[in-house]
Formats: C-alpha cells, structure tokens, sequence
C-alpha cells in the first residue's frame, strides 16, 4: 500500500516543522505549506527525508484560492491527502483584557486559527470520505479548553475554543465515512510563540499530532487530547 499523504499547515517552524519530521519517520509522504514560500524550502531543505518523500507548497490559510491551489499542486506531486494537520495559528493582543481586544483582533484571530482550518478541511475532507480513509488534527491549547478557561489571550483562546467545537462538528458529520478527527493540545512548547521559557520540547509538543494523524482506523474520534489522553473540554 502506498505511504499516506499528510498536509501540514504552519510547517515551516516549531511544531508544524517537527510534525512533518515525525510523520516522515513514520513512513508518510508530507507536504509542508506556509505563507512564506523562501522559509518552508529552508525547512525543507533541513529534514532528512526519502527521495520525493516531502514538498514545500506555499498556502495561505486565509485564502481559499490559495488554499485550492496548493491543494492540487499536493495531488500532483504527491496524490491525494490523507491526513490533514491544521497546525497554523497566530497569536495577537496577548496580553489585552478580552473588552480591550479590538474586534479586528478577533477577526484576524479567527481568519487563522479556525476559519482557516474550516477551509482547509472544506478542501480536503469529503475526498477523504469517499475515498474511505482520512485523519484531521486540529492543533489547538489549554487557553481554549473551556473547564480551564480564564482571562489568558482573549483572542486566541475563544479561537482555540470555536475551533474545538468545529472539530466536534466535523467528526460526527463523518464519523461513519472512515475520517477520524480529533483536537491536540501540545501544550506550552518552546516554539517562536511559546517562547524559551517553556518547559515541552518540540519532539514532546509533537508527539500526541503524530500519534492522531497515524490512529489506525478504530481508533477515537472527536476528542481533545493531552500526552496521548483524552481530556476535558
């Protein structure tokens, strides 16, 4: 059987670059996409990796033609996507109190972090589903798990949270279709965004998007995990 193909949005650093290094370990074929088309041919260019095992596709995820585009540039390279890793996200006005966050900031917030995932799987899943076989990881925090919700990121953790809840949606609508979709939360990882002074390497901050992409096909689906654990919402 051929190597499934997973695109992996955000790739070109921190958690997007390790998932990608991961899956190609695990004998997946993966398309790397970002908007900056220099900086995912560096990565690229970095991961050691099979012949023809990985391409670097430009790919705005608030931009559905772009989205489109770098869609069928993946299933002319590589083949169909099987595995899609929703892993771009943006994170403004951290430190703002949730009624000083311009409503801009929530706009361009959600044009990432879950608007952007809902197109992404606009694009990829019902192909997914007729084809019989499909994994979504949704990328999301602990700033959007609602048990532990408090005052941290107003913008980026009422994001995080619609997009859990996007990802409940979707994994019932196709739960009999073979797609299995679930959230991650890697937690506070020593990322550009999470800073030096986290405590997870990105190799942990990976693990559990990994373990979710490759679930063989009883495997959960709309759930939010932690270390490989379900947790609350």
């Amino acid at each position: 059987m051929a190597a499934h193909i997973a695109l992996v949005t955000g790739a070109n650093r921190g958690l997007g670059l390790e998932t990608c290094r991961q899956l190609l370990a695990k004998g997946l074929r993966v398309a790397l996409t970002g908007r900056d088309q220099a900086a995912l041919d560096r990565a690229l260019n970095g991961l050691h990796r099979p012949r023809d095992a990985a391409i670097a596709v430009r790919m705005d995820v608030t931009d559905v033609t772009s989205i489109k585009a770098a869609h069928r540039a993946i299933q002319k390279q590589l083949g169909p996507v099987d595995v899609v890793v929703n892993n771009a996200a943006i994170l403004r006005f951290e430190s703002a109190d949730v009624l000083d966050t311009p409503l801009d900031g929530f706009r361009e917030t959600f044009e990432t972090n879950c608007f952007g995932a809902i197109e992404v799987c606009r694009e990829c899943v019902p192909p997914m589903a007729e084809r019989g076989y499909g994994r979504v990881v949704n990328v999301s925090s602990g700033a959007g798990q609602l048990s532990q919700m408090s005052t941290y990121a107003p913008a980026y953790s009422i994001s995080k949270a619609a997009l859990n809840a996007f990802t409940r949606i979707l994994a019932a609508t196709y739960r009999d279709s073979g797609v299995l979709a679930n959230v991650v939360d890697p937690g506070w990882v020593r990322t550009d965004m999470g800073g030096r002074a986290a405590p997870r390497s990105v190799q942990e901050g990976a693990d559990t998007t990994v373990w979710l992409a490759t679930l063989p096909d009883k495997g959960p689906t709309g759930g939010f995990f932690r270390d490989r654990r379900q947790v609350e919402w």
